[in-house]
């Protein structure tokens, strides 16, 4: 597939802008990424990986990768960490750590084939002037792919079951002096909080509802409101639709059907479709490509 081509086929649906007002954009943010240089299957640590080692195309990643980097650029300030060698998974940032106000959490992963990628999150941190909070070498923890922010509420959502040990929400609240809800995850197939839950401004909450256990369902419907919920279907929660990142009011997100188009439009955001077909051999997409660092 050729750049344009890769353009052409991530273009949206639905065209025309959200409707003024809808839905308050977040100012811009700097966002972490990391280049594809060393992507590719090597392992399996989750569903999505088995029977693909080997198999992931990495010039069309590095299309892929470059497609969306260019899109976010028009809306964040983009920053960079260098890729190296032996870490595939080092392109997935949002498993870097959680950043809040100059602080970071850095992650504690749970799969020993991603333990060496926290050394070269730490130096990054460190360099860049952010104050790594404390954290159990015994808990596991995996950043802000298990711990986003809610948009329109003080409040921090946390996954745990797969990825994440159930004792990190109350840590999590401990060190960031924000409330903070676990969610229990329950199918294998969403392991990381943010590859089935997507907090949205304006109190918007694109999710999954399979993927948690009956609880789980019952905190974000009390939490966030009925009225605020885009539940998706299983066909869109499998294209990883939740796995989106949203910056001043577009939601770049892998794929969704035309239905959910509509749906985040009606709520006031421009949804844009990127293809991210490599990553999700890897069990990733837009949201785990990226990591907000100006959370606040």
């Amino acid at each position: 597939m050729t750049a344009q081509a890769m353009k052409r086929a991530a273009a949206p649906l639905l065209l025309e802008p959200a409707p003024q007002g809808a839905a308050p954009a977040l100012a811009t943010e700097g966002i972490l990424m990391c280049a594809p240089d060393h992507f590719g299957v090597d392992y399996v640590i989750n569903p999505w990986m088995e029977r693909q080692i080997g198999k992931a195309e990495r010039e069309l990643a590095e299309l892929q990768w470059k497609y969306l980097a260019e899109q976010l650029s028009a809306r964040a300030r983009l920053r960079f960490i260098a890729p190296q060698a032996g870490a595939p998974d080092m392109v997935f940032t949002a498993n870097a750590g959680l950043a809040f106000a100059g602080m970071v959490i850095v992650s504690r992963f749970r799969a020993p084939e991603r333990r060496p990628e926290e050394r070269w999150f730490r130096e990054w941190f460190r360099k860049e002037g952010f104050k790594e909070a404390p954290w159990p070498e015994d808990i596991a923890f995996e950043g802000a792919g298990d711990a986003l922010f809610d948009r329109a509420q003080p409040l921090i959502w946390c996954g745990h079951g797969w990825r994440t040990s159930k004792e990190a929400p109350a840590l999590i609240e401990n060190i960031l002096g924000r409330s903070t809800v676990g969610l229990r995850l329950v199918d294998p197939r969403f392991y990381h909080l943010d590859t089935c839950f997507c907090p949205l401004p304006g109190g918007w909450l694109l999710y999954y509802p399979q993927a948690f256990d009956h609880d789980s369902q019952q905190k974000i419907a009390t939490l966030a409101g009925e009225e605020k919920l885009i539940p998706v279907s299983e066909e869109d929660a499998m294209f990883f639709a939740c796995n989106a990142v949203e910056a001043r009011g577009a939601v770049f997100l892998n794929d969704a059907t035309q239905a959910l188009q509509r749906r985040l439009h009606e709520a006031g955001f421009t949804p844009v479709l990127t293809p991210l077909s490599e990553f999700f051999k890897a069990g990733g997409a837009a949201k785990c490509l990226t990591l907000k660092l100006d959370e606040r």
